[in-house]
């Protein structure tokens, strides 16, 4: 008789702190108070900007303000792919000319390398391994995406990527169907919480003050107003991705959508010989509803996807409780991939939100006049681009305050971006649940078919999107 999702530990942040163990948390604000810069949201993006800029300069004072705990949201939930991927490309390619966007894909293909290179250099044990990302196509209207991807991204000078054959993708890992893949060495597996973990504890090393239990609601020029107090700075910057919503003014910015998870128990090594995957890569599919996993540093399957995407009024949860039917697609998933799992164990599921702009283009932004900045907007690829946006912000503030000019990053095409907000509910829970349904339903009818062509549904489901 099969696992089921009774079984299974359900929610509590995510499998990556039931693994680590929650933090001890850090004192709130207790009063107004002053500094140089005031970073709200103790993710990736607050802390990676907070990182960098203190770097830079040791002589600002710096704060960072975070509601619960550093990583509380998609940093401390996400699948742990560090990989080279951004949201917006294309349309950036459309709006700024191709070789903008060339020079934006590679800065991302070097911020993989560079979150590698700080994390050895600050002693952070992320469990990192830079295996690459092996996306593979199980259907002939997924090969046919595959191969226009692969080349697509060649163009964007990926020299490095390699196109693989049914045969040539087994010997990577056994994935039940696949007929062919695309592999790019700019990607790593890690583990979220000890990355989120090390780096709080590294900021917090330099100087940095880290409020902890403050949720900010508010911000407006010079002023990020708390329950607590409010602080004070000539720079304000919004590192909230997800939770952006919660923030005064702010509930249509960015959509929370909703992604879920699971991990397996471990696997035994009798298992993991019908399986492969000795490289670690992290592996994604071609699918419309796409799903995303690692091979964990201790042995299981960490595997994510869609689940109930999106809660009515912009709304988030608090620990990651996942709907039993969202696990058991998730495992079906799984076991579709890998039929020999088939008796694996569930061990725990989990889900948290992400950012999404109406245009789903990733974005950095200073506003010089009133000395508000933002980043995020990431659609889910924010591991590896809150560093960038990181040191996209810290060579903004710097660039605005005349501690130094113009740089490479501060000219990449998503800098500055404006994007239209989400439609007023009911529209907005309408038209999420409505796209996503339909993907599902292309991806049923691909996998009925047999045709190389994609779906029609998939394209409606763009355009309602606003994708393309």
């Amino acid at each position: 008789m099969s696992p089921t999702a009774s079984d299974v530990v359900n929610g509590g942040i995510s499998f990556w702190y039931a693994d680590d163990g929650l933090p001890a948390v850090r004192g709130p604000l207790s009063g107004d108070a002053s500094a140089d810069v005031v970073i709200v949201g103790g993710g990736y993006t607050g802390l990676w900007t907070a990182y960098y800029l203190k770097k830079a300069a040791p002589f600002l004072r710096i704060t960072v303000l975070e509601q619960r705990f550093c990583g509380y949201g998609a940093s401390g939930r996400n699948g742990g792919w560090l990989y080279n991927g951004i949201a917006g490309r294309d349309r950036y390619a459309r709006l700024h000319g191709h070789e903008a966007a060339v020079r934006l894909q590679k800065a991302m293909n070097d911020t993989v390398d560079e979150v590698v290179r700080v994390a050895e250099e600050e002693g952070v044990d992320a469990d990192l391994h830079k295996g690459g990302v092996l996306e593979v196509a199980r259907t002939p209207a997924q090969l046919a995406r595959l191969r226009d991807f692969h080349a697509h991204e060649l163009s964007y000078g990926e020299k490095d990527r390699e196109l693989y054959g049914a045969e040539e993708t087994a010997e990577r890992i056994r994935v039940a169907g696949a007929v062919g893949s695309t592999w790019t060495p700019h990607g790593a597996r890690l583990h979220p919480v000890k990355l989120v973990k090390g780096l709080a504890a590294a900021v917090e090393a330099l100087g940095v003050t880290i409020h902890e239990s403050t949720p900010v609601t508010e911000i407006r020029p010079r002023h990020a107003v708390t329950p607590y107090g409010t602080v004070r700075a000539p720079y304000v910057l919004r590192c909230t991705e997800g939770f952006t919503a919660n923030l005064k003014g702010q509930k249509r910015t960015w959509l929370p959508m909703n992604s879920s998870m699971i991990a397996t128990e471990p696997l035994t090594e009798e298992q993991w010989e019908t399986v492969g995957w000795a490289g670690r890569e992290t592996l994604g599919d071609m699918a419309h509803a796409y799903m995303y996993a690692q091979r964990t540093a201790d042995g299981r399957i960490a595997l994510g996807g869609r689940g109930a995407p999106y809660r009515f009024g912009s709304r988030t949860d608090n620990d990651g409780r996942t709907q039993e039917t969202t696990i058991e697609a998730l495992r079906d998933i799984l076991v579709g991939f890998f039929p020999s799992l088939a008796g694996v164990r569930i061990a725990h599921a989990w889900s948290g939100v992400l950012g999404v702009p109406r245009d789903w283009c990733a974005t950095v932004t200073l506003d010089r006049s009133t000395g508000l900045g933002w980043a995020g907007g990431y659609v889910g690829s924010g591991v590896a681009t809150t560093n960038l946006a990181a040191r996209t912000l810290r060579d903004l503030v710097q660039l605005d305050s005349g501690q130094a000019g113009r740089t490479d990053l501060t000219e990449l095409p998503w800098v500055g971006h404006k994007v239209r907000k989400w439609e007023p509910e009911p529209f907005r829970w309408l038209g999420v649940h409505g796209m996503y349904a339909t993907y599902r339903a292309a991806d049923r009818r691909e996998l009925t078919t047999h045709t190389p062509d994609s779906s029609r549904l998939a394209r409606l489901a763009d355009r309602v999107a606003g994708r393309h």
